[in-house]
């Protein structure tokens, strides 16, 4: 099968023999798929390695055979986003939770706009963290890990005012019934929900709430979390 002109971006890209490259690509329509780039390490190849670049908007062609497919042709699709210091970290943050959450040839289309969404603002120098929460709640609820934000395990509506402790599985419950799940405010679910920025202590809430769900559906912690800073209220976002 041959697929042209897909939308896509580098997520990750490796050595792979002596001349090519091993990319792992998020593209709109297909999902994650590998692609080897063949010969593109030579001085003088067909494609241009320098195109190949992770968190940039590229246009693909590739045929598939198997597990692998060969990549043909790629273009840059529009202008490339610049990313350094924190920025770059929240990017490369967003490429590892694709990679651990999405399994390979699954599409999902809601998931890929999300992601050009969330480096487009990363990259106009919107708030880190607050970007990175949206896309993490729209990537899991593509994924079919939507959170309830709206109501509690028991269906209730959320009280602003309320503490509770958030399970992946149920939902929202009594700050009191599980201690180890992470406490958050009914206030902070709600303007989540609503895809309204919260306060910098909710934003906190929500960072704390994010890592343990995400942490609950891969069975461990991303290695992105290593750099991540701690999530203690400030007047700046962090992610």
């Amino acid at each position: 099968m041959r697929v042209d002109q897909q939308p896509g971006y580098i997520l990750h890209a490796r050595p792979y023999r002596e001349t090519s490259l091993l990319l792992d690509v998020f593209t709109r329509d297909h999902g994650r798929v590998g692609l080897v780039a063949r010969g593109v390490r030579r001085e003088r190849s067909r494609l241009s390695r320098g195109v190949l670049q992770p968190l940039q908007p590229l246009l693909l062609d590739w045929v598939a055979r198997g597990e692998l497919g060969t990549l043909i042709a790629a273009e840059v699709a529009s202008a490339p986003f610049a990313f350094d210091g924190e920025t770059l970290f929240s990017a490369m943050y967003l490429n590892e939770l694709v990679q651990r959450l999405c399994a390979r040839n699954d599409a999902h289309p809601l998931a890929f706009v999300a992601y050009a969404q969330c480096l487009a603002r990363l990259a106009n120098a919107e708030p880190a963290g607050w970007t990175l929460r949206r896309f993490e709640r729209e990537l899991l609820a593509d994924l079919g890990y939507a959170l309830v934000l709206d109501r509690d395990a028991a269906g209730e509506p959320l009280l602003p005012q309320q503490d509770y402790a958030y399970d992946p599985e149920a939902g929202a419950r009594s700050a009191n019934i599980d201690a180890r799940a992470p406490r958050v405010s009914g206030a902070a679910l709600l303007a989540f929900g609503a895809d309204r920025m919260p306060d910098a202590t909710q934003q906190a809430q929500l960072r704390r709430l994010m890592r343990s769900v995400i942490r609950h559906h891969l069975g461990g912690e991303l290695n992105a979390w290593t750099w991540a800073r701690p999530a203690v209220p400030r007047t700046t976002d962090s992610a």
